[in-house]
């Protein structure tokens, strides 16, 4: 890993300095740099310091055990104002036979040249080791958090969803990026009265294919974890950019939701015993984080701990981020009654006025046309660029 410090060429004194982030002072100001670029946005949600720095550490997180990544920092006069996550990962490539690499955790002022800056740095870094496209904003790999909001500003992101200023598009584009792919967040409202006009047809469907809906068992929550790594890797294979989990990945994913999940609302669909899809709903804990400000704890004392817990009975909205159905089992009505059993308890039990589910495919028409069927109403809209090095 090349930890090469790079210059952008003086201009009026305001030379910007490309640098990774290796340093325990250094890494401190790339997970807090957000709350400089975004200050004064209402509906930013500041993430938990503590998680974005576990989700960074190279001994830690199971991508480093077969991909590489470097974090890079923009300072200018000693100070950080941008940053950038480069990210390399082989399984894609093998998968795709392609030669890409990936960015992602952008942030830049509205200013060009740190902009650009940080680009030409993640470009060289991906060039020095052979890739000759680059992709994003891609943490890691699709499986994880990805896209940049281009449409649907006027509303707060969910759990584990991207939200940056417009800006951002400009910036990018302005480098020489071009859209690759959209990707479609949709909105559920309790208050939609489509869902009389389609349970019906639902529910005669998925009993005909003899479908039984479940909770996820936290008994046995490894075997449930390793069937729905298969689940997942089958039914989201052919999907655009998708690239297989592995199963460190997916265990280490699913031992960060556990303590954020409603068992009920974690459903695997059964046909004669056999898994065959599953959806994963969590609670938008963004509602609550604003009042946490990044940090559980202050001066040793759990008093961010203390105002997550006393928020999260107030929440009332949900993401829906995970649905699939094995090739096969498609069309039989099964998809839909995950959604269906989703907003029952979900509106009825935990009382929530709505969720979002995302995210899907533009060009997805199967999957897109079954959520306007439902009940869903397109919101957001995130892009994925790429440009050959």
């Amino acid at each position: 890993m090349s930890t090469q410090t790079t210059r952008r060429p003086a201009r009026n004194q305001r030379a910007v300095e490309i640098r990774p982030a290796l340093s325990w002072l250094d890494r401190g100001r790339f997970v807090r740099l957000p709350w400089q670029i975004h200050a004064g946005d209402p509906l930013w949600i500041p993430p938990l310091l503590l998680e974005r720095k576990e989700f960074l550490n190279r001994r830690k997180h199971p991508f480093f055990k077969h991909g590489d990544a470097i974090a890079l920092l923009a300072l200018r006069r000693g100070h950080a104002v941008g940053r950038i996550l480069v990210s390399d990962d082989p399984n894609f490539n093998a998968a795709h036979h392609d030669n890409a690499g990936c960015f992602g955790m952008f942030d830049s002022p509205d200013d060009p040249e740190v902009a650009h800056a940080l680009l030409d740095a993640a470009a060289a870094w991906l060039a020095a080791r052979g890739r000759d496209r680059i992709m994003g904003p891609i943490d890691y790999s699709i499986n994880y958090t990805c896209g940049l909001l281009i449409e649907g500003f006027d509303t707060p992101p969910r759990i584990m969803m991207n939200h940056n200023p417009p800006y951002y598009q400009r910036l990018l584009e302005s480098w020489g990026l071009v859209k690759a792919k959209d990707l479609l967040a949709w909105w559920f409202d309790r208050a939609d009265n489509r869902i009389a006009s389609w349970r019906c047809r639902v529910e005669r469907l998925a009993a005909r294919s003899g479908v039984r809906v479940r909770p996820m068992s936290k008994r046995n929550l490894h075997a449930e974890v390793r069937q729905l790594h298969a689940i997942y890797n089958q039914a989201w294979k052919d999907n655009w950019g998708m690239v297989p989990m592995t199963l460190a990945e997916f265990e280490h994913m699913a031992e960060e939701l556990a303590p954020l999940a409603v068992p009920e609302l974690m459903l695997v669909a059964e046909v004669e015993g056999q898994a065959v899809g599953f959806s994963l709903t969590l609670p938008d804990f963004n509602e609550v984080l604003p009042a946490v400000d990044g940090r559980l704890f202050h001066y040793g004392l759990p008093i961010g701990l203390w105002r997550l817990w006393r928020g999260l009975k107030r929440i009332k909205t949900a993401r829906l981020l995970a649905l699939g159905v094995l090739d096969e089992f498609r069309r039989r009505g099964i998809a839909e009654l995950l959604i269906l059993r989703t907003f029952d308890y979900g509106t009825q039990v935990m009382g929530y006025t709505g969720a979002e589910l995302s995210w899907t495919l533009e060009d997805n028409a199967l999957v897109n046309h079954t959520i306007e069927a439902v009940g869903g109403r397109r919101y957001k809209t995130y892009r994925i660029f790429e440009r050959t090095l």
